[in-house]
């Protein structure tokens, strides 16, 4: 597709691309003759390119693009973060938990109600709660707590 003007060294070659025209110079040396009519990517200002992999018009959109896509970054990664940290709370269902229990100890009924488990024990000894010796512990069924309630 190229068309060449000249065949001397110096003159001009045109590439005709779809949506844009490259404008190629025939140089002797190593440098780049590309014109290439692109549109910034920050600010969406028309521009002509030097190089094939230029995306924005000046430094100061490069250094604005660079700070918004690291903001962005952050932002991603916090999201992120609290997602996963919905994703454990849910995870840690636990079915030892007292909410789920039939049958609790002095400790776990204490905790349901929000007593200290010296109160539990007086109200065992009290004969206001039956607790079933099991070992070592006293084992509450949870209906007779909450029929202290009714």
């Amino acid at each position: 597709m190229p068309k060449s003007v000249g065949s001397e060294i110096g003159e001009m070659m045109h590439h005709i691309a779809p949506r844009c025209t490259i404008t190629l110079h025939k140089a002797p040396f190593m440098s780049s003759n590309l014109y290439i009519p692109k549109t910034c990517k920050h600010c969406g200002n028309a521009f002509t390119a030097r190089t094939t992999v230029t995306k924005y018009c000046s430094d100061i959109c490069a250094k604005r693009a660079y700070k918004a896509r690291k903001r962005n970054e952050k932002v991603q990664a916090t999201l992120e973060e609290t997602i996963q940290q919905q994703k454990e709370i849910v995870n840690d269902y636990n079915p030892n938990a007292v909410n789920n229990k039939d049958f609790l100890s002095v400790t776990e009924a204490s905790q349901l109600i929000g007593v200290s488990r010296w109160t539990i024990q007086r109200m065992i000894q009290q004969g206001r709660l039956k607790a079933v010796p099991f070992g070592r512990k006293h084992i509450v069924a949870r209906w007779q707590i909450e029929n202290l309630f009714n």
